[in-house]
């Protein structure tokens, strides 16, 4: 898959890029990410890509027609054998929030376009007229969008085969729907006990039913003081036994 991203800053995905385990899939392509400038793009001896807003305020707003003709250049560089037009993804406060099945579904594709926002953000029209989606970490705001593109790239590499060290290393991730979306379960390794605090005895057992009981049995605690809501949306989907209720309902501190 490719990604295509547009940023004022392309400096910064340079170290990204080439550290830990993720570098994986971007030194082997399966991950194909390009950067693109849009100050490349500006016209001008000051190749300038951003101007004070209409009505006045604080900051200043992206250029559409910079950011026009590097989408422009991008879609042509995509157009060789591309069977669909690649979505333009905008990072946003008011996008929807990143989670796990957003990150599997552009796994699942051929990539997109990421366009990362400075300043106090983007000229309108151009968001009108060319983003198809917009995404948001959180409810907080960053300087720009590249922390955010940095993320998403992040969380496509790490589920492509052959990352990670162990292959389903990712399906025991919290909110993946191998743990019916529940939070992972504590871990722990050596020494057998630490500052006077020891590995709980089933991990020591050496049974490993015993060792999944107590990891699932952790799941659900975890996510019921943490997340609640989703362990109410496991329940919904029928994903929660009547073996997991009966552990819920015995501790009256999970209550």
């Amino acid at each position: 898959m490719r990604f295509d991203v547009i940023t004022l800053f392309p400096e910064l995905f340079a170290p990204f890029l080439a550290s830990g385990v993720t570098r994986r899939a971007y030194a082997s392509g399966q991950v194909d990410v390009r950067l693109w400038n849009p100050r490349e793009h500006a016209e001008g001896n000051y190749r300038r890509v951003d101007d004070r807003p209409f009505g006045g305020g604080p900051g200043m707003v992206m250029l559409a027609e910079p950011l026009g003709r590097c989408l422009e250049a991008i879609r042509q560089a995509r157009a060789e054998g591309a069977a669909e037009q690649a979505p333009l993804v905008l990072f946003s406060p008011i996008g929807q929030r990143l989670d796990h099945a957003g990150v599997q579904g552009l796994s699942d594709s051929r990539g997109a376009i990421l366009l990362c926002g400075r300043y106090e953000g983007i000229d309108q029209r151009f968001i009108d007229r060319h983003v198809d989606a917009q995404i948001s970490l959180g409810d907080f705001v960053l300087s720009g969008g590249e922390i955010a593109a940095m993320a998403l790239l992040d969380a496509v590499a790490r589920l492509q085969p052959g990352v990670l060290h162990d292959a389903g290393s990712h399906q025991l991730d919290s909110f993946n729907p191998e743990l019916d979306g529940l939070l992972d379960c504590p871990h722990y390794t050596r020494p057998e006990v630490w500052q006077g605090q020891g590995v709980p005895a089933p991990l020591l057992s050496g049974h490993h039913a015993q060792i999944e009981r107590w990891r699932r049995e952790q799941r659900l605690a975890t996510t019921l003081r943490h997340r609640p809501d989703l362990l109410a949306a496991a329940r919904a989907r029928g994903q929660i036994t009547r073996e997991d209720e009966a552990f819920l309902a015995k501790d009256g501190s999970l209550l």
